[in-house]
């Protein structure tokens, strides 16, 4: 039996930590944010539910943030960046490309790469939906997810 790993994606907190977003990402075995995360708490709490890395998007001041974050995760090969400033995606070789910025959730599969924008869990933008997103790795092969919050 192959074993199943969780990793979450979040974008876009803009220093709003909703306890939404920590719910829908609780089991993770790791958490990724795709930046403008704007402030250190944001971090720690997603760090109460699993390991979390994160990129600097362009709101972010944090010169601890790298621009890109390149892991390989259950024999999956991530690539994570913000999305604000060119990234040459081939020269990484992912097999999953997170980023945020646009706030819009959106799950793509081009080719043999699977993006995955996990859209915004901060402040509501226009009417835009507040989510985030799990990404499920099972013998070696990523599905993503959307998951709206129930917000006001």
């Amino acid at each position: 039996m192959a074993k199943v790993f969780e990793v979450g994606l979040i974008s876009d907190t803009h220093g709003k930590m909703r306890p939404e977003a920590l719910l829908a990402l609780e089991g993770c075995a790791v958490i990724f944010h795709a930046g403008d995360v704007c402030g250190e708490a944001v971090l720690e709490d997603l760090a109460t539910v699993a390991p979390c890395h994160a990129v600097a998007g362009n709101c972010d001041a944090d010169p601890e943030l790298p621009l890109t974050i390149q892991q390989e995760v259950a024999g999956v090969r991530l690539l994570i960046h913000h999305g604000h400033l060119p990234v040459d995606v081939a020269r990484f070789r992912p097999d999953v490309v997170v980023t945020g910025h646009t706030h819009v959730p959106k799950i793509e599969q081009v080719g043999s790469v699977l993006y995955v924008n996990p859209g915004s869990a901060g402040p509501r933008r226009f009417n835009l939906p507040v989510t985030v997103a799990r990404l499920t790795i099972s013998d070696g092969r990523p599905a993503a997810r959307l998951i709206e919050l129930p917000v006001a």
